[in-house]
């Protein structure tokens, strides 16, 4: 996708209804020795890292449960979209771990210092509603009978930014994830 210059917008989405990713299969995690959990967690790492490198703009369309690591692939994304009865949550306190692929450092960012704490220290779950409040997520619908709610808004939103100039748009997103890290 970096290099296909026909890419303008990478939306994310769930082929699972419900789930949008639910995180790290925990009982594979579970039979892996040290050295395997901390590839595992490179590598995972490197993956959201490459996702948000990518030269477009990426929308996460969260139609169902982000946990842990399925929270973390959201937020490597530059936006967000969720259903309003979506669950999320960095929950890898209440099973002994810590967000690993990037969630520690990106959340704070969404929604600042104190609430990022609050919600991994607590490994809270919430709904797409409270996210929007908090700045997690740029919307939040009312989810359809077909279970894709988020991502129609999804698309509506990738429909937006298409027709707009992709050198402008590709340097816009340069500049702000530059920005931010001064």
């Amino acid at each position: 996708l970096r290099f296909d210059e026909q890419v303008r917008v990478v939306v994310f989405k769930s082929e699972v209804k419900g789930v949008f990713c639910a995180g790290a299969d925990l009982k594979e995690r579970a039979k892996m020795d040290d050295a395997e959990v901390g590839e595992f967690v490179r590598r995972l790492r490197n993956l959201m890292d490459e996702i948000a490198a990518l030269p477009v703009p990426t929308i996460a369309a969260i139609d169902g449960y982000a946990l842990g690591g399925g929270l973390e692939l959201a937020l490597a994304c530059d936006l967000r979209v969720a259903a309003s009865s979506a669950k999320m949550g960095l929950i890898e306190t209440t099973r002994g771990l810590l967000p690993g692929a990037g969630g520690t450092q990106r959340l704070p960012r969404c929604v600042g210092i104190g609430l990022a704490k609050e919600l991994i220290f607590t490994g809270r779950q919430i709904d797409g509603q409270q996210a929007f409040s908090m700045g997690l997520v740029n919307h939040s619908v009312p989810q359809n009978s077909e279970g894709d709610a988020a991502y129609q808004r999804a698309l509506t939103l990738a429909k937006e930014i298409l027709p707009q100039a992709p050198f402008a748009v590709k340097m816009g997103k340069l500049a702000i994830n530059k920005g931010m890290e001064v």
